[in-house]
């Protein structure tokens, strides 16, 4: 099945997902870091969205093809909740590399 000019995949109806705390806050540096990561492992950024809360906290969450990863910061606690779900195995497993040896979780 083809249309406008890419190719359907018939895919797997599963999800693979990751969960880390991370101890970076700064929105800048995550939002910079975690999108060289995705173009890294080679995932699709579709979109991207962010919200920094009045008072603390910051929230982005970037669409991918592949499904989707969100982070939120908690800067009272000095740490950062990172999650990414995908329907790709292969590009969440290199990612998850590239975080535990780029990020350092806590």
């Amino acid at each position: 099945m083809e249309n406008n000019n890419e190719k359907y995949i018939a895919l797997q109806a599963e999800m693979f997902h990751y969960d880390v705390w991370i101890p970076t806050i700064d929105p800048e540096k995550l939002k910079h870091k975690i999108s060289i990561l995705l173009t890294e492992c080679d995932f699709n950024i579709v979109n991207f969205v962010e919200h920094n809360f009045p008072v603390k906290g910051y929230t982005a969450v970037w669409l991918l093809a592949e499904s989707h990863l969100a982070i939120h910061t908690f800067p009272d606690q000095e740490k950062t909740f990172l999650q990414i779900s995908s329907c790709n195995k292969i590009k969440l497993e290199l990612l998850k590399q590239k975080i535990k040896s780029v990020i350092q979780p806590s």
